[in-house]
């Protein structure tokens, strides 16, 4: 199921995802100099759409983020919120209830960021909530150099890549070159939960 930028939902009651994902938006546009029109024009995401991103009156779907994120060359984690980076050589933890959670709001799909100092060591770690029967929908490609490493927590996921489909059970893990349009899905009537590592080489 492939998400179009029209699916987006009303963001929920108390969930300030929305307003910090558009404000993060909004300030890496202005600072790469970029319009609406011409951030819609790179990221295929209508000029309607964005504005109401931008100004957190519409949640966006996973693939919807991932397309703005990619048209401004940031991650998904940057427009998020994640937390900031370690200083090198201190200790750094994060506590469950901290983790900045995106949560697609038309499937369910959850990604928790979990890196506590991400961009350590070039990686990030995520975790995926995948309801029953759901899928991301291909995701874009990412720059040449990202890999994904993975490892299923619970249930059974489907990773397409490339042509190549991958079904993993609970314990199998896949690498991936991710410079190629991916997603995951669970098609089965359990959840799916995995974690992903995200290397991102220069």
């Amino acid at each position: 199921m492939v998400e179009q930028d029209g699916n987006a939902a009303e963001p929920s009651h108390g969930d300030d995802l929305a307003g910090a994902f558009g404000g993060n938006v909004r300030r890496r546009r202005e600072e790469a100099g970029l319009t609406l029109e011409q951030l819609s024009i790179q990221s295929s995401v209508s000029r309607a759409m964005l504005s109401k991103v931008e100004r957190g009156e519409k949640s966006p779907t996973i693939g919807v983020a991932s397309k703005i994120a990619h048209a401004l060359d940031a991650s998904l984690s940057d427009l998020i919120g994640g937390p900031t980076a370690a200083t090198p050589g201190v200790a750094v933890a994060m506590r469950k209830h901290e983790r900045p959670i995106f949560r697609d709001p038309e499937t369910g799909f959850e990604r928790h960021i979990v890196s506590a100092a991400p961009g350590a060591g070039g990686a990030e770690m995520i975790v995926h909530h995948l309801p029953a029967q759901i899928s991301t929908g291909l995701l874009p490609a990412y720059p040449p150099g990202t890999e994904k490493q993975l490892v299923v927590l619970e249930g059974t996921l489907t990773v397409a890549i490339g042509g190549i489909i991958e079904t993993l059970d609970t314990g199998d893990s896949l690498f991936i070159q991710a410079d190629a349009d991916h997603g995951f899905a669970n098609r089965t009537n359990a959840p799916c939960e995995y974690i992903m590592v995200i290397t991102r080489r220069t």
